[in-house]
């Protein structure tokens, strides 16, 4: 199946990112995918090394098309990553599901899975741009922080991979339980679960205005989802 079937929502892109348990909460649409991925703050990227399998959380970017991973250029994870096919998991988690037995269990959450194979970029204006989205990804502060220095890009590695082998799986509502449990005495339903910005703690080093960034002052009280976007898409 190629690229324009996967974002047409007519299913997945391959059979890798099918999603096969539950299989009605998959979502194949392109826009399912980024709509989570611009929720969520952290990735959890998983690579094969010599030593073995190995996953570990990273900050991430995207922009539309592409996945965007850094770290320093001796980062084991991103080296061995390098040329390779790779899997980046990013979850939101929205609530326990709590049902009137144990096995029935679960959670709330919107989840994306990304495989592909990661190159990493060599070219410094290119590398900057990739840098630039993972920052903002975060909170934009890009253009209000020191720009980056020759060195400083020399030490940084930035893997790229696209999002064409993708998928999401959503779950959402009440416990499902069994129709012979749902007239007895044990309770059901959910834990809504939310995590929100507190307000800027000023570094205790800091010599300079200790007004904060337009984009870090709004953050407070808001959710990761909805944290503030000071630039138009």
């Amino acid at each position: 199946m190629d690229e324009t079937q996967a974002e047409s929502g007519a299913g997945p892109a391959s059979e890798r990112v099918k999603v096969r348990r539950s299989a009605d909460r998959g979502r194949y649409d392109l826009a399912d995918v980024t709509q989570i991925l611009d929720a969520g703050l952290i990735a959890h990227v998983g690579v094969s090394t010599p030593e073995g399998p190995l996953v570990l959380p990273m900050a991430y970017g995207h922009d539309g098309e592409s996945l965007y991973l850094h770290g320093a250029v001796t980062n084991h994870l991103l080296g061995s990553g390098e040329d390779q096919e790779i899997c980046v998991t990013v979850t939101c988690l929205d609530g326990l599901v709590v049902a009137r037995t144990p096995f029935h269990n679960s959670m709330n959450y919107r989840s994306v899975v990304v495989r592909g194979r990661a190159q990493r970029i060599t070219n410094d204006e290119h590398k900057l741009t990739a840098l630039k989205l993972v920052t903002d990804h975060i909170a934009e502060i890009w253009d209000s922080s020191r720009p980056p220095s020759k060195i400083d890009l020399r030490k940084t590695l930035v893997l790229q991979m696209p999002l064409t082998e993708s998928s999401a799986k959503v779950r959402s509502g009440d416990p499902i339980d069994e129709a012979d449990d749902i007239a007895g005495s044990w309770w059901a339903g959910v834990v809504p679960i939310t995590t929100r910005f507190e307000p800027p703690v000023v570094s205790a080093d800091l010599t300079a205005d200790a007004t904060p960034p337009e984009a870090i002052a709004q953050m407070s009280g808001c959710s990761p989802e909805h944290r503030p976007r000071l630039r138009a898409d």
